[in-house]
């Protein structure tokens, strides 16, 4: 009875405007909804929350991992809109039946985000 699949993943924001922008305009998600203080996405099928920190402390960050199928293709495309990589493309590891490739790059809020892509072998 322990947990099977991610249902959300939050992230702080210190500016939340700025963020929805981002992940709407930028990344294209698609906007759930909004409430007071808080913004949804869908992430394929997974709830990405947007919320500025409850308290003064900046919360830290873990890193979300977009898969992608063509990750060339679509660092191409969110390089097009104006996101600037931190590091491109770029091979990870060999898996019995892919290469793992990843490239990194950071929204508004300086949360760690990357692309990551399963090359088949």
């Amino acid at each position: 009875m322990g947990p099977s699949a991610i249902g959300q993943i939050g992230l702080t924001v210190q500016d939340l405007s700025r963020a929805v922008e981002f992940y709407r305009d930028r990344l294209g998600l698609r906007l759930l909804f909004e409430a007071p203080r808080m913004a949804f996405f869908d992430c394929g099928g997974i709830r990405l929350l947007l919320a500025p920190p409850e308290s003064e402390q900046r919360s830290f960050s873990s890193v979300i991992y977009f898969r992608v199928a063509d990750i060339d293709a679509a660092s191409a495309e969110l390089k097009s809109r104006g996101i600037l990589f931190e590091r491109d493309p770029h091979f990870v590891a060999h898996m019995p039946d892919h290469d793992l490739w990843l490239a990194f790059f950071r929204d508004p809020e300086q949360n760690k985000l990357a692309l990551m892509c399963e090359k088949k072998s």
